[in-house]
C-alpha cells in the first residue's frame, strides 16, 4: 500500500522524466543562445578588425605623406646649404685673394726697401774704403782670419 507521504515510481520516474525535459529544453534554448551569443561575438570581431584594418590603412597613408614631405624638407635643406656653401667659399676665396695681393704688394714694397737700404749701405762702405784703405784692408783681414779660424774647429 502506497502512503499519502510517497509517490508511486511510476510518478517519480514521470516527475524525473518531466525534470529531464525541462533541462533538455533549457540546455538546447541556452545552447541556442550561446550559438546565437557567438555569431555575434564572430560578427563583432570582424567589425572590429575590418575598422582597425581601414584606420592603420589611413594611419599608413598619412605617415607615407609624413615621409614624403620631411624627404622634401631636408632636399631643399641640403640644396640651400650647397648654395650658402658655395657663397662663403666664393667670399673667402676673394678674400684670400684680396690678402694675398696686399702681402704680395708688401713683400714687393719691403724688397724695394732692402735694396735701397743695400745700395745706400754699399755706397757708404765704398766711401769709407776709399777715405781709409789701410783700415779697409785691415779689417777684411780680420774677418779672413775669423772665418777661418772658424772653419777648422768645425
Amino acid at each position: 500500500m502506497e502512503s499519502k507521504g510517497l509517490r508511486s515510481e511510476s510518478e517519480t520516474l514521470s516527475a524525473i522524466g518531466g525534470i529531464e525535459e525541462s533541462v533538455l529544453r533549457s540546455v538546447g534554448a541556452l545552447g541556442a543562445s550561446i550559438a546565437e551569443a557567438g555569431v555575434r561575438g564572430k560578427d563583432a570581431i570582424s567589425t572590429v578588425a575590418t575598422d582597425a584594418t581601414n584606420s592603420a590603412g589611413a594611419e599608413l597613408a598619412l605617415l607615407r605623406s609624413d615621409l614624403n614631405s620631411l624627404i622634401d624638407t631636408v632636399e631643399k635643406f641640403i640644396a640651400h646649404a650647397g648654395v650658402e656653401t658655395e657663397k662663403v667659399a666664393r667670399k673667402v676665396s676673394h678674400n684670400v685673394a684680396g690678402r694675398a695681393s696686399d702681402l704680395s704688394d708688401k713683400g714687393v714694397e719691403m724688397a724695394s726697401a732692402a735694396t735701397d737700404q743695400a745700395k745706400v749701405f754699399a755706397s757708404d762702405f765704398e766711401h769709407m774704403v776709399r777715405r781709409n784703405p789701410i783700415g779697409a784692408i785691415a779689417g777684411a783681414v780680420t774677418v779672413g782670419v775669423v772665418i777661418g779660424l772658424l772653419g777648422r774647429r768645425s
